[in-house]
């Protein structure tokens, strides 16, 4: 699912660099995992499964795990952006290393019908094994300086969203410039024109 593609009642984004950070981008500007299906198209929008993995398996005690690995992880980026206290995020660090732990979804290759090779997997994922993936990513994103160096809010007015800033000259300054930075261009473009109306 692309940037700003909008399914149904609700709008799903993979903009922020990495699965962690667009986990954490699941909660803004309202909860998106309220709903199996939801969070169903977020698991393949994400790239978790390959593509064409049935979900069906996915029940209603998923969706608060999920939210529940979102506040830890996003605990932790918080303090790698200085916004959280050093101290008392002890927890939220047990609970991602413990949810890293579990073995990802184990891929397969399979012969397609036009005789390319392509990928699945060899069961059904898990919901472990897929919170178990975003844990590992959100693992080696905070423990590399480079990349979390790179970590930025995004500038938007009310933005919460964290995005890693691979840009030449790292001068992103919006989560998306689809999203916020048109916003952004736009209050600018009638501040102008106020003005020149005044």
């Amino acid at each position: 699912m692309a940037l700003g593609t909008a399914t149904a009642s609700h709008e799903l984004r993979f903009d922020a660099g990495r699965v962690c950070l667009d986990l954490l981008a699941t909660d803004h500007p309202e909860e998106r995992f309220d709903s199996v299906p939801v969070l169903r198209a977020w698991i393949a929008g994400a790239g978790l499964v390959p593509p064409g993995t049935s979900l069906a398996h996915v029940d209603s005690s998923w969706p608060p795990a999920f939210r529940e690995l979102r506040e830890r992880v996003g605990q932790l980026v918080r303090r790698g952006l200085g916004a959280e206290p050093r101290s008392g995020c002890e927890g939220a660090l047990a609970r991602v290393n413990e949810a890293a732990r579990a073995a990802p979804p184990a891929p397969r290759a399979v012969l397609a019908e036009d005789g390319a090779l392509v990928r699945e997997l060899a069961a059904p994922p898990e919901c472990a094994a897929l919170l178990g993936a975003i844990a590992r990513d959100a693992v080696e994103l905070l423990t590399d300086p480079v990349a979390r160096a790179g970590l930025r809010q995004c500038a938007g007015d009310n933005c919460p969203i964290v995005y890693v800033d691979s840009s030449r000259g790292r001068r992103r300054r919006w989560c998306s410039s689809e999203v916020c930075g048109n916003r952004e261009r736009v209050a600018r473009h009638r501040r102008r024109a106020a003005l020149t109306r005044a």
